[in-house]
């Protein structure tokens, strides 16, 4: 007898035509959101401050200023400066002095400062999302004993820190269970999803992945900020957050999940009575339209969830945001496509008898196009991070990407393993298909544990006592398990490949571990670039530079020389001395000396010096801030008359 497919209802229809427009909806957005996404780096550093740490100043500074190598948010509470009994010296108002590539923040100090030493404690949120800290000390006329101690936890540490991490993990683990076990149905094994271990499986993961995000917004203020669970309840500063990068992707992720529970509906929903009243030859005729439409939708969801790390952390920050961005989606949804496939393979394995052995020959043929997009943009993802071989023995950054791809590997090898189960499943003859051997030597199936299972249904005798009722339930539930167990055993290929999808199962959890902890670790790259900025400083010698410079000023008795002594010459405190020679050789008394440091290459400067004179000819100062490392150039006027004055310079390396 021929089956007629009924025809598609009202509602189907809808779902049908309604995907399409949604896919193209969500396309939009996520072309909207790349081209908003700005080119930034990962982890700025603080660079230079001002004055720098640990040093001292003869007079009480008006402001305390941090350069950071990039780009970052700071708010009003993000530099505190204490004084020696640890009160607070600044007046909590930040003052954003960025101009050009010059990123520069800095706060005011009261006025009346004593003598001592005082704490700067900062704290900012990098272009990448992640916090960063740190606090320095400088001393007004004199050190002396502080009450205040430098911090020994960073930004973003903490049961606050640990709290959020799970979160992460968790959000990375519901993304992958999500989109591989709903790739997983509609790529491999469409009538799964009538089945319902598959259906608690991916909805479990949608409510995961929901709930990771809500926990991440509401412990963004603390994560941060102070680390106290408390600030969760901040409502400032979680309208703060929401005005951030990653709090934007946040609730982006969450409007975004508000569209997979309605694909997730229709999966399990329209989509699954389809199939389940379906035969297989109408399965691909009359379901192709609909299937066709939760492909392109889920896929275009999927690609929108994953656009919400991107565009987030580290692939929107570093070289080549533009190419790295697309190529991170594509990375997490092969690695979703691949675990997250995995998962619902082992649960099928598990839960459903019935799991036909094609299924597991086309997920063999995914999890292989997966693992080959993984490998390409992994070997780009890598590059781009760290930039150089020795990065990757040489920074917590490369070491944990050396465990990932050890982990991968041994992934793969398990995956090998599990094809060869795959490979004798094909093999093995129909009549084995979900077979098992009883005592007699006779074979149980699937459909004679159905058959058994409705004989008994229909031979019992619901009792009117509720209690034994349901007595009697679960031992027909649990005598129904103990059938379906013995099936599912009973075949020692499927058994095999259940046990090494197990295995691989269990390393891709610690994979996932080890991603998350290296999502939030700063890239070998930048670690090498901050590296190469410090051994540039520590390249010039431990040494006092020396200049001298001829100068003509024009009038009478106007000729002479300039000889400048900067000790130790390095960045921070300096001590300068200047002497002043006529043509003859003899100290030069000068009516005024003025010497003047530039920065071109960080547009820093001039930063005026007027020494004070010691002797004749002879002028010092002390305390000459340099706040950063480079060829400074140093201007001295000298002026000989009230008319006659000159300027001479000569750039000289700093370290």
């Amino acid at each position: 007898m021929t089956a007629t497919a009924p025809a598609p209802s009202t509602a189907r229809a809808r779902a049908t035509a309604l995907l399409p427009r949604l896919a193209l909806v969500l396309a939009t957005l996520l072309a909207t959101l790349f081209t908003a996404a700005a080119p930034a780096t990962a982890h700025a550093a603080l660079t230079a401050s001002d004055p720098t740490d640990g040093a001292v100043v003869a007079t009480a500074p008006a402001q305390v200023t941090l350069s950071f190598s990039e780009q970052v948010a700071m708010g009003d509470d993000s530099i505190r400066v204490l004084d020696p009994q640890g009160r607070r010296v600044d007046t909590g108002e930040l003052r954003d002095m960025c101009s050009g590539n010059t990123v520069r923040y800095g706060t005011a100090l009261h006025s009346g400062l004593p003598n001592g030493t005082f704490t700067v404690a900062w704290q900012a949120v990098s272009a990448d999302s992640h916090p960063i800290s740190g606090a320095f000390t400088f001393s007004i006329g004199a050190p002396s004993a502080t009450e205040v101690s430098l911090p020994t936890t960073t930004a973003g540490g903490g049961p606050v820190g640990i709290a959020y991490g799970i979160a992460r993990y968790a959000a990375y683990a519901g993304f992958t269970v999500l989109v591989g076990g709903a790739a997983f149905i509609l790529l491999c094994w469409r009538r799964g999803a009538a089945e319902q271990p598959l259906q608690k499986l991916v909805v479990r993961a949608w409510v995961t992945l929901t709930a990771a995000t809500l926990a991440m917004l509401v412990l963004r203020t603390p994560y941060t900020g102070s680390g106290r669970f408390a600030d969760i309840f901040d409502l400032d500063g979680l309208r703060a957050v929401l005005e951030t990068k990653t709090g934007a992707s946040l609730v982006s992720r969450l409007l975004l999940l508000g569209a997979a529970a309605l694909f997730v509906a229709v999966l399990f929903g329209v989509y699954a009575r389809r199939m389940q009243d379906a035969t297989s030859e109408e399965e691909d005729k009359d379901t192709g339209d609909l299937t066709f439409g939760l492909a392109i939708g889920g896929a275009v969801v999927s690609g929108g969830i994953a656009a919400t790390w991107a565009l987030s952390e580290h692939a929107s920050t570093g070289v080549q945001p533009g190419l790295a961005m697309p190529a991170d989606i594509l990375h997490m949804l092969a690695v979703a496509t691949w675990l997250g496939g995995l998962a619902a393979l082992l649960v099928a394995l598990h839960k459903v008898p019935g799991i036909e052995r094609s299924a597991v020959r086309r997920f063999s043929g995914v999890a292989f196009v997966s693992v080959v997009v993984l490998a390409v943009t992994g070997v780009y993802q890598a590059w781009r991070q760290t930039g150089s071989w020795s990065a990757l023995t040489g920074t917590e950054y490369g070491r944990l990407l050396l465990l990932k791809v050890a982990l991968v590997a041994v992934l793969l090898g398990v995956a090998y393993m599990s094809r060869q189960w795959t490979a004798r499943l094909a093999e093995a003859p129909a009549a084995r298909e979900g077979a098992a051997s009883e005592a007699g030597g006779q074979e149980v199936t699937t459909d004679d544990v159905s058959r058994e299972t409705s004989s008994a249904a229909a031979t019992v005798t619901v009792p009117a006592d509720p209690e034994r009722a349901a007595q009697l339930a679960r031992q027909r539930a649990a005598l129904e398990n103990a059938r379906e167990k013995r099936v599912r055993d009973a075949d020692p290929d499927r058994a095999g490949l259940r046990r090494s999808v197990l295995v691989e199962a269990a390393i891709a959890a610690v994979l996932l571990v080890v991603t998350t902890i290296l999502t939030s670790t700063e890239p070998g790259r930048t670690v090498e670039q901050e590296a190469a900025r410090g051994s540039s400083a520590t390249a010039v010698p431990d040494r006092a530079v020396k200049i001298t410079l001829p100068f003509d000023t024009g009038g009478q008795n106007g000729k002479g020389s300039v000889r400048l002594e900067l000790d130790p010459g390095r960045v921070g405190a300096n001590t300068l001395h200047l002497w002043a020679d006529n043509g003859d050789g003899q100290p030069f008394d000068l009516p005024e000396v003025k010497v003047a440091f530039t920065l071109p290459a960080k547009d820093i400067g001039p930063l005026p010096v007027v020494p004070d004179q010691a002797a004749p000819g002879h002028w010092t100062a002390s305390g000459v801030q340099l706040p950063l490392a480079g060829e400074w150039r140093i201007d001295v006027t000298v002026r000989t008359s009230d008319i006659d004055q000159t300027t001479v310079q000569k750039t000289v390396k700093i370290g």
